[in-house]
């Protein structure tokens, strides 16, 4: 079984900065890609920014600039640096994370959610 924890929502005010993070706990062989995506009220579930296990990372035009997202490998932990936020990012943002299983006879990548956090950005 695997698990993301997420942590670090809260409520900010336009300007400021948040910083989110996912760790993957449980048992699994390695954790490829990692992502974070949000989803605001009445709104479709958007990716905000994805990392590879190598480090290479995209971002959405909407965050690009503002937001960093980065990892600890050895931490099996992705973060999410959000500066110069505005009240369009308010949304509950979830990890997402492709992760490595293994049994006797197979290997298989598997997507897996965190439960998601809130962030609130007032004007």
């Amino acid at each position: 079984q695997v698990q993301l924890v997420e942590s670090g929502g809260g409520l900010v005010q336009a300007g400021g900065s948040l910083r989110l993070s996912c760790a993957a706990s449980g048992s699994f062989r390695v954790v490829n890609a990692m992502a974070w995506y949000r989803q605001a009220p009445g709104k479709q579930r958007e990716l905000v920014a994805a990392i590879t296990r190598g480090g290479s990372a995209n971002y959405a035009d909407s965050v690009a600039g503002r937001f960093t997202i980065s990892r600890d490998n050895a931490k099996n932990t992705v973060y999410l640096q959000m500066n110069s936020l505005k009240p369009e990012d308010t949304a509950v943002y979830y990890c997402n994370a492709r992760v490595v299983v293994t049994t006797i006879s197979t290997v298989s990548e598997y997507d897996y959610w965190g439960q998601g956090t809130q962030v609130t950005v007032s004007s």
